[in-house]
């Protein structure tokens, strides 16, 4: 792979060889990708096997980056297997050629940087100040991650692959509070992501049923839903752990999608009955968000 030695003599931080084990194409590992609006963390963009620099790929950026690819390597030994999935329906031509971006949540302040900071700022002091000082370790910082998405990442990714950059061929997803920030990103940021995929969202806000949450996020997307003839968002959740506390909210959601003209073609909401709030979950699932933001045009 000649143009990724030419390019390892002018990025500023060092790649490291492959230090994961995938199934299917390759992951070129960015170690400790620095910032100034986030702390530095590790970036995996997987590529498939016949990747080609004279191919223009669409490009997926998918959160908690470090559960996507290897399940030896985590710490609950599951894994979306990204790789795998991505690899078969790219054989198959369900999907547009793609790579995907796995971008490492930060630990202690995942939650902080994936909770929507405009729907914490709409809440009164009293809730506002106990969900910070309880839940997100004093930090609010999910503004600063989607600029060091998209003024520092984007931009880094579309220089250094060869990508399809417009719209509709860029999306966001994730799992849980990955999910309420991959649609609070669509939303804050129309103009760089054409497609959201939210995996078991985390309405409740917390990871325990509170009532007083949802109601702040509902009233923010009322506002601020995208465009529907030029964006697609996908819902899912399941029925067990966490995923039970889902449902109804993401009834409200899909209300709200309704009232904005969003339609099959550029909205699914599904429920798995008998799934539970983890990647082994998700992997089993992951081909039908894939099949929805990355479809044959």
């Amino acid at each position: 792979m000649r143009w990724i030695i030419c390019f390892i003599l002018v990025v500023p931080f060092v790649i490291k060889a492959q230090s994961i084990k995938v199934s299917a194409g390759s992951i070129i590992r960015f170690e400790n990708f620095k910032s100034v609006y986030v702390d530095p963390r590790n970036v995996h963009v997987w590529i498939p096997s016949n990747y080609s620099p004279k191919v223009k790929y669409d490009v997926v950026y998918m959160h908690d980056g470090q559960m996507l690819f290897d399940s030896t390597s985590n710490w609950n030994h599951q894994e979306w297997q990204v790789d795998e999935t991505a690899s078969e329906l790219m054989a198959s031509n369900k999907i547009r050629k793609a790579i995907i971006v796995g971008i490492w949540n930060n630990g202690a302040y995942r939650r902080s940087e994936y909770f929507p900071q405009k729907c914490i700022e709409a809440m009164p002091p009293e809730l506002k100040d106990t969900l910070i000082a309880n839940y997100l370790l004093g930090k609010v910082l999910a503004d600063n991650y989607l600029l060091f998405l998209t003024r520092e990442l984007k931009p880094f990714i579309d220089s250094a692959f060869s990508t399809n950059t417009s719209l509709s061929h860029t999306a966001i997803a994730g799992s849980s509070m990955g999910g309420l920030i991959s649609l609070y990103a669509i939303c804050e940021y129309p103009q760089h992501f054409g497609a959201a995929a939210c995996m078991s969202t985390n309405w409740p806000g917390v990871v325990y049923i509170n009532e007083s949450i949802a109601p702040f996020f509902i009233a923010y997307l009322k506002q601020k839903l995208p465009d529907p003839r030029t964006h697609s968002i996908y819902f899912d959740y399941g029925s067990l752990g966490l995923d039970s506390l889902y449902k109804p909210v993401q009834l409200k959601v899909d209300e709200l999608m309704r009232e904005h003209r969003y339609s099959s073609k550029n909205w699914i909401t599904k429920e798995f009955p008998g799934e539970t709030h983890s990647e082994r979950a998700w992997s089993k699932r992951l081909a039908i968000p894939l099949q929805f933001i990355l479809k044959q045009e």
